[in-house]
């Protein structure tokens, strides 16, 4: 199957935004529900083995998108490698959250996730990102997820990471016994770096976060995301442990 979608915002003269395109194929269906919120509703099996899909945003200077999806992804085996390119531009003083739920990878599966993001200057991105390693009592299939985000022309994020690979998965250095892995890139910096169990908030280089994490499950690793996220959004101060952990001073509060 070949199918692709695409949003694409506008600035109204009221100072609004408003979507001036939306267009879907099944399995990549959206809708608008809300004045700048758009959801994925899959209406058809996939994405399969042998499918390529691609989903284009395009996020007009000082307008507002955000993107979700109303259920999980499950990729599942067929012939052949299964694709989805997400493809991104956010215009200067625009602002992007992508936050769909979680992609399952399905056993024998076999899946290229490739994210292309390009910001412009004084661009706002939170763009949230997790795989689960499987069904219920289910080895995971194969997925090779790449990100590349830039800013200006200038490289501020690239990352690969692999499922499946019995070589890895089982690795104390790489998964160990997780069952999960998702990462947060955030336009706004993190003040310091901040560790808490089975999570990571790294500053970039450039203007950025990297929150990364792991968990047994989808609830956990939603959690542990969404920990790094408020404490890079909230720019706690530096010293103020019970900010910065979420909890008694010096410990983790997540679970």
């Amino acid at each position: 199957m070949r199918a692709s979608a695409a949003v694409a915002t506008a600035l109204a003269e009221d100072g609004r935004t408003v979507l001036r395109r939306l267009a879907s194929a099944p399995p990549l269906t959206l809708r608008q529900t809300g004045p700048c919120t758009v959801h994925l509703v899959s209406t058809a099996a996939g994405p399969l083995g042998g499918d390529r899909l691609r989903l284009d945003l395009d996020v007009a200077p000082r307008t507002t998108l955000e993107l979700g999806s109303v259920a999980a992804t499950l990729v599942l085996p067929g012939q052949g490698t299964s694709e989805l390119l997400v493809t991104a531009r956010v215009g200067a003083g625009g602002t992007l959250r992508f936050t769909p739920e979680p992609t399952v990878l399905a056993a024998g599966c076999d899946h290229r996730l490739l994210v292309r993001l390009t910001l412009e200057a004084d661009a706002s991105v939170l763009w949230r990102e997790e795989i689960v390693f499987g069904r219920h009592r289910e080895a995971p299939g194969r997925c090779h997820a790449r990100f590349d985000a830039t800013r200006d022309g200038l490289p501020l994020l690239r990352q690969e990471f692999t499922v499946g690979d019995p070589d890895l998965d089982g690795s104390p250095a790489v998964y160990g016994s997780a069952r999960c892995v998702g990462t947060t890139f955030l336009t706004a910096p993190a003040k310091e770096a901040a560790v808490a169990e089975g999570v990571a908030v790294l500053p970039l280089a450039g203007p950025g976060t990297l929150v990364s994490a792991l968990a047994d499950d989808a609830v956990r690793l939603r959690s542990r995301l969404e920990w790094g996220e408020r404490i890079t959004l909230d720019a706690p101060r530096a010293g103020d442990d019970t900010v910065a952990y979420g909890g008694e001073a010096g410990r983790p509060g997540i679970q």
